[in-house]
Formats: C-alpha cells, sequence, structure tokens
C-alpha cells in the first residue's frame, strides 16, 4: 500500500545490489525518492485508466484482468530493458492491483512485502491527499487484502512491518536479502531515515476488515502465523 515504507524497502535492497534500472530519486514528499521506473509507473496507469480505475480507485479483488495484448508486450519489453543487469526488480503499489499480468509473464517472481498501521498510512493520506480518513482505511485495505492473497497464494515471501523501530527492521531487511540473494552486510543498509516515517500510529478505532486484515499480516511478519 502507499504510504507504507515501500520506498525505504526498495531503496535498501538497490543498496544491497537489486538492480531498478529508471527510477526516481527524489520526489516533494520523500527527499529519497519512491525508487519507481517511471515507464512503469506510466504503464499501470494507463491499464487502470483504460478500465476506468486508478491507484484510488481499485478494481475489484475478483474482477477480471485489465491487461490486454498490447500492455503485456509493453511489459516484456521493459522486463528486457531492466532485466540487462541482475537481479533486478521493480517497486510500484499499484503492482498489487495487476499482479495478474506480471506473473503471466515473469515465470520466476521473488517477492516481498512490506505493510504500516491502517491509521498511520490514513494520517499520511490526510496530509498527503486531504482524504478522508474512512476512506484512506478503505483503501489500505484494498491493497493489503491483496497482499495478503498473494501471500497466501505465492508465499510464504518475507513480509515487513514499518511499524517496527529501525534496528528491528534493518534485521528482518537482512534476513529478506539473504533470502532472495542479495548483500546482507548490516554496513550496506543505511537507506533508513526517522523522517520517512511522516505519520506514526494514532490512537482511533479500526472498522473490523480493517483490524482483521492487520491482526493477520502482523501474525505473519512476526512469524507467529
Amino acid at each position: 500500500m502507499h504510504r507504507s515504507g515501500t520506498s525505504w524497502l526498495t531503496g535498501a535492497l538497490q543498496q544491497a545490489g537489486l538492480h531498478l534500472g529508471r527510477h526516481h530519486t527524489w520526489n516533494p514528499y520523500n527527499q529519497k525518492g519512491n525508487r519507481e521506473n517511471p515507464d512503469l509507473f506510466e504503464l499501470h496507469e494507463e491499464i487502470l485508466a483504460r478500465s476506468g480505475f486508478a491507484w484510488d480507485s481499485p478494481p475489484p479483488l475478483d474482477g477480471e484482468s485489465l491487461w490486454t495484448q498490447g500492455f503485456l508486450s509493453r511489459a516484456e519489453r521493459l522486463c528486457a530493458e531492466i532485466g540487462q543487469r541482475s537481479p533486478w526488480g521493480f517497486k510500484d503499489p499499484r503492482t498489487l492491483l495487476l499482479l495478474d499480468g506480471w506473473l503471466q509473464l515473469l515465470s520466476n517472481v521473488r517477492m516481498v512485502g512490506i505493510f504500516r498501521h491502517p491509521l498511520a498510512v490514513a494520517a499520511s493520506l490526510e496530509s498527503r491527499n486531504l482524504m478522508a480518513r474512512d476512506r484512506a482505511l478503505e483503501l489500505w485495505l484494498a491493497y493489503n487484502l491483496r497482499l495478503i492473497d498473494a501471500h497466501e497464494r505465492f508465499g510464504p515471501f518475507p513480509l515487513l512491518s514499518f511499524d517496527w523501530e529501525r534496528d528491528r527492521l534493518h534485521e528482518a531487511l537482512f534476513q529478506s536479502c539473504r533470502t532472495l540473494g542479495l548483500d546482507d552486510s548490516p554496513h550496506r543498509q543505511d537507506f533508513y531515515a526517522e523522517d520517512l516515517k511522516h505519520n506514526r500510529v494514532v490512537s482511533g478505532h479500526l472498522p473490523a476488515e480493517v483490524e482483521a486484515a492487520y491482526i493477520r499480516l502482523k501474525a505473519w511478519s512476526e512469524g507467529s502465523l
């Protein structure tokens, strides 16, 4: 989900040897950059928009594929371009909305996920996008139900919580790097900065379905489920 530490995770994996190809290294909301490939971002935006959806208006979880052959061909060309160096990968939260097409193209995908407390995400979206809390929580649920679905179908894969303190995050990162075959040397992992967490967890009521999804993700990340 957006505002959940995806940029930190991707930047840290990049420092551990993951090749990202062309990517953003700065934006107004994250001075280290969101680490997203602009061509891949545009592809995702076009796929969603063609069917009347967007990052903040996602398609139904059990809906039909939005990929056309033309989109698949563009994605294949992007993979060939980024994949000129190995290991390679990419990050965009929209990938969760369009995962079926990527799995059709890539036969040897390895995933790593990250999540964050729903109220912290909601506070961040309120600050950045003036999004109402109820709407932000609905969006958090839409994305994280897909993360849960992916973990159930293709996991277990490394799953981190951006709510963790720095030391615990780094330990989980090192373990993820080992799982992914990347450099797990601690001195390489300095992408973290406290100001990446613009909004901390705040008190408040969570809808039952949101709370249940968050509890499930926490249990997986802590190895208790």
